[in-house]
């Protein structure tokens, strides 16, 4: 396959991939398979191995830069960090101010997502239906689970940063929602917002150690069983979205002061942690343990008769279905020139 050049074109799709990364939507990987750079980029990344700095040291830095591919990289990197880490700051203010709005585009977001990854599996059969009910049962059950919130530990973070980039590579999955349900997207917007060096750092050394080990395993799974490993990218997907489903129950929180998790009736009279958040406008002492998807009619009922914004989330729903559906239509026109 021929190596792409550096262009204006390469560094927007960057710049697209580094936007759907930055808010728990759609993947980066997502765009880069739907623009048609995505056989390129896992062939690049995982070609990253010990080889380059031989060649480095025999043949020099041209060859070396050929060999890594790296304008391709360099072009797509600047694009993806320009919209991450602007978007991630921007991100911040809109799940602290209006959580429901967001959240209802990236519920949208991601539902489309699931309905254009399972278009890409070219035969459905019960092998690839067991694989993405798998998929989906294992996603479900992750969101049950109470959030790590709490943790602020190097460990923590360097997995985060790990886990994060595995699932920014793959077609369908976001690496900002596993931050979401990890509990830790607030700790690294955060981090991002505050210019924190050291969570950085963990971070993204986590990043470069799972980005380097997981493309050479996701490049081997693609390459035998590419429909079966979507199908099951898929399901996960789709027992995702109740993480993200706008309205929400809140019933154990953790106290940061204390360190202690403590119900959440004994520190707020609404039902609701972001609520709560927002009426106090202390987005910082406390965070979600334990929540539940809840309708429209009982988030309202459970805090004071605060309004559901229903209408407003359903639009937000519709938009983020047009603007996935849009960027496929976009790719579709690309790689038809």
């Amino acid at each position: 396959m021929q190596a792409s050049k550096p262009s204006f074109s390469l560094f927007f799709k960057g710049v697209a991939m580094g936007a759907a990364d930055a808010v728990p939507g759609v993947s980066g990987g997502t765009i880069a398979f739907i623009s048609g750079i995505y056989p390129e980029l896992i062939r690049t990344i995982s070609g990253l191995n010990m080889n380059l700095i031989t060649i480095l040291r025999k043949e020099g830095f041209k060859a070396f830069w050929s060999a890594a591919n790296g304008p391709f990289l360099i072009t797509l990197i600047g694009g993806i960090l320009t919209s991450f880490i602007s978007l991630m700051r921007l991100a911040k203010y809109l799940i602290e101010q209006h959580p429901i709005w967001i959240w209802s585009f990236f519920f949208g977001l991601i539902t489309a997502s699931v309905i254009y990854m399972a278009k890409q599996v070219s035969e459905w059969h019960a092998t690839r239906w067991l694989s993405f009910i798998i998929g989906a049962a294992i996603a479900f059950w992750i969101t049950q689970l109470p959030s790590f919130g709490g943790l602020d530990q190097a460990w923590f973070l360097f997995i985060s940063g790990a886990l994060a980039i595995c699932a920014m590579i793959l077609p369908g999955i976001s690496g900002s929602f596993i931050l979401v349900m990890l509990g830790a997207y607030k700790t690294l917007s955060d981090a991002l917002h505050d210019f924190d060096l050291q969570k950085l750092l963990l971070f993204i050394s986590g990043a470069l150690v799972g980005l380097l080990s997981f493309s050479r395993v996701l490049r081997w799974l693609f390459t035998r069983y590419q429909d079966s490993t979507l199908a099951l990218l898929t399901g996960f997907v789709l027992g995702s979205l109740n993480k993200i489903w706008p309205w929400k129950s809140t019933s154990e929180v953790l106290n940061r002061s204390t360190g202690l998790s403590e119900q959440m009736s004994q520190q707020f009279d609404y039902g609701t942690l972001s609520v709560a958040q927002r009426i106090t406008q202390d987005f910082d002492s406390f965070k979600a343990v334990k929540e539940i998807s809840i309708l429209p009619d009982q988030y309202a009922l459970i805090n004071q008769g605060i309004n559901a914004e229903l209408i407003p989330a359903i639009s937000m729903m519709v938009l983020g279905f047009i603007v996935l559906f849009s960027l496929e239509y976009l790719g579709r026109q690309n790689q038809s020139e």
